[in-house]
């Protein structure tokens, strides 16, 4: 876990200082649409570490403004659609299992993402918006 979490925190600085809010939004936003959803699942995949290291990222993206659906996609990509894994499953398990379970987890996670976001009320989303500043600002 120490080998871990600083180059996640460094990650993290880098994430926050180079790449502008701006960006973030178009490219993962509200409105980005599946191109943000397609983007969650590359970085999410490619993604190496346990999920725990994931949390300080996203938290990092939601203050950049990522929406919360492509925050779902992001974490459930890092969870079950690593590369290695799939590398590992593939070799191990046969390519008609490996390509049956990334079908539905990629299915499963989307839909799942979207729902979330569908049972999110206004005050849901205002909340969620206000506890990244009140952190953000604890932090400071």
């Amino acid at each position: 876990m120490l080998l871990v979490l600083p180059p996640i925190f460094i990650l993290m600085g880098l994430l926050d200082v180079w790449v502008k809010r701006e960006t973030m939004i178009v490219w993962m936003g509200d409105k980005s649409g599946l191109k943000g959803m397609l983007l969650a699942f590359l970085l999410g995949s490619a993604a190496a570490g346990p999920l725990y290291a994931a949390f300080p990222i996203t938290y990092t993206m939601a203050k950049k403004g990522v929406s919360i659906t492509n925050i779902l996609v992001f974490l459930g990509a890092w969870s079950t659609l690593k590369i290695p894994l799939l590398l590992f499953e593939f070799s191990n398990l046969g390519i008609k299992f490996t390509m049956i379970r990334l079908f539905f987890n990629v299915i499963a996670i989307a839909f799942l993402s979207w729902l979330v976001k569908a049972l999110m009320t206004e005050r849901d989303h205002r909340a969620f918006g206000e506890s990244i500043v009140k952190n953000d600002a604890l932090s400071a």
